[in-house]
């Protein structure tokens, strides 16, 4: 008799307890308006990195080109807005956004809920509400990237190799692998090493990236832990204007992609890639390499197996309205809505597991 009810009281206990988490779990997701938020799950991060379109230039106000015009006048982008024409909070994604150059120090720009701010936007807002609208668990958006930078030089990832590229005029330049020193110089001379070091960018980038992670709490409020569920990357503009840089782009971005995985242990993190808008299908210059290198890594090329079923890429031509990613496509913010939407459903359709 007296086991009947020691065991009675340890179920209770073991009853409450669970009570608590859901609890738990329930009045969280009251505060964050009324949204089914499981903060017993780790918190989904998603980090996106590149150089400046990744960053965002498309403006918020004004005329034709401007987020408010496309969402108000156009009716595009509705979900963006609540019924009295206000820019909608939403509580369950975390948009977060730090910077800073090389290994130097950290800035933070934006540490709030998800909803439309300041006076420029990037691809966040359409990916947030993608995959906000995909999971019940929490999100976050994590941006942490600079302008300019060249994914052969500044955002060389650790473990790359060096190489040599004749050029037109039958020059053969030694181009630095990880942590070289400068960004070029010419075969049988003495490099001349400066401040500056292949890998530079990478480094601080995911030096930002991680000390946000450390102390995760601060920002996504209620959070106790995370996992890398994903990566956007939209870049290119740089290495596209170097016959050099552009000729190794896909070397180069299929090694970030594993070195990305292995810096913030998440293997099974999946990761989204975009084209230059300006780039069309086909093209033979430096943007055609890019493009051609983005759709080799895509799982449904299969060239590379690792890749099946965790890595796609988005070709945005048809996405742009007009302009190049060197003048950031003339700030129209619809081009960064659509390309940032189109990103965030390849996205969950990695993370649904539906095939390419």
């Amino acid at each position: 008799m007296k086991k009947l009810v020691l065991m009675k009281g340890i179920i209770q206990k073991i009853f409450m307890i669970k009570m608590m988490g859901v609890l738990t779990s329930v009045m969280m997701a009251k505060d964050l308006g009324e949204l089914s938020v499981d903060m017993n799950e780790p918190v989904q991060v998603f980090i996106l990195l590149g150089q400046s379109n990744m960053l965002g230039a498309g403006k918020i106000k004004g005329d034709d080109g401007s987020l408010e015009y496309a969402v108000k006048q156009k009716n595009l982008y509705s979900y963006l807005v609540d019924k009295e024409g206000n820019w909608v909070e939403r509580k369950d994604v975390r948009n977060v956004r730090v910077m800073g150059s090389g290994t130097g120090g950290m800035k933070q720009f934006n540490n709030e809920w998800m909803s439309v701010k300041g006076g420029r936007i990037g691809p966040e807002y359409g990916i947030g509400h993608q995959i906000g609208d995909h999971t019940k668990k929490p999100v976050m958006i994590l941006k942490s990237c600079i302008g300019n930078r060249a994914l052969g030089w500044d955002l060389l990832p650790p473990g790359s190799d060096g190489f040599e590229h004749t050029d037109t005029k039958g020059v053969t330049w030694i181009h630095p692998g990880y942590k070289g020193s400068p960004e070029k110089w010419v075969k049988g001379t003495e490099p001349k090493k400066i401040k500056w070091y292949a890998g530079m960018q990478y480094d601080g980038d995911i030096a930002r990236a991680k000390k946000v992670l450390s102390e995760i709490n601060k920002y996504y409020p209620g959070a106790k832990k995370y996992e890398i569920a994903g990566f956007f990357w939209w870049q290119g503009d740089r290495d596209s204007r170097s016959a050099a840089l552009s000729s190794r782009y896909e070397k180069n971005l299929v090694h970030l992609i594993k070195m990305l995985r292995k810096d913030f242990n998440a293997p099974n993190a999946k990761f989204v890639c975009a084209s230059l808008g300006q780039t069309k299908k086909g093209a033979t210059d430096g943007g055609g390499k890019i493009l051609d290198a983005m759709l080799a890594v895509d799982s449904a090329s299969g060239k590379y197996k690792e890749f099946r079923g965790n890595v796609a890429s988005v070709y945005t031509y048809p996405l742009s309205k007009g302009g190049s990613s060197g003048g950031h496509y003339n700030r129209n913010a619809e081009t960064y809505m659509n390309v940032g939407e189109a990103m965030g459903k390849v996205m969950v359709d990695l993370l649904s597991g539906k095939k390419r």
